[in-house]
């Protein structure tokens, strides 16, 4: 395994190439997500941030050729698939997470505003 580059000959389940940098890049991706988690407004935000780096990711992997030097991750046509997955999937996620959050917070708003105690 290589530090960087698609010159790397690893590969994950014999499907996805990874190299030293790819690895780094994942744990601190998911580093950045268990300290947003602590949170629901933390984790909304990594889901849909995340989800958008991944697509761009995606983009980025559908415009490099694949044996060129702009492939220091590296990435290849499984990879590429993946991250548009991963991030169609976060950004979905994300954002029904915002939605029923709202609603959770209107209705919480709504019993305040009735006096929030039954009997009373």
């Amino acid at each position: 395994m290589t530090f960087a580059g698609h010159e790397s000959t690893a590969m994950l389940l014999g499907v996805f190439h990874v190299s030293i940098l790819h690895n780094i890049v994942h744990l601190l991706f998911g580093i950045v997500g268990f300290a947003l988690a602590r949170s629901a407004g933390g984790a909304r935000a990594f889901l849909v941030g995340g989800g958008v780096i991944y697509l761009v990711l995606w983009i980025y992997g559908l415009v490099i050729d694949m044996d060129s030097v702009a492939n220091f991750v590296p990435l290849n046509t499984a990879d590429n698939w993946l991250h548009f997955f991963l991030g169609i999937g976060m950004i979905a996620l994300g954002v029904l997470l915002w939605r029923s959050g709202s609603s959770v917070r209107a209705g919480s708003r709504s019993g305040r505003a009735h006096g929030g105690q039954h009997g009373a």
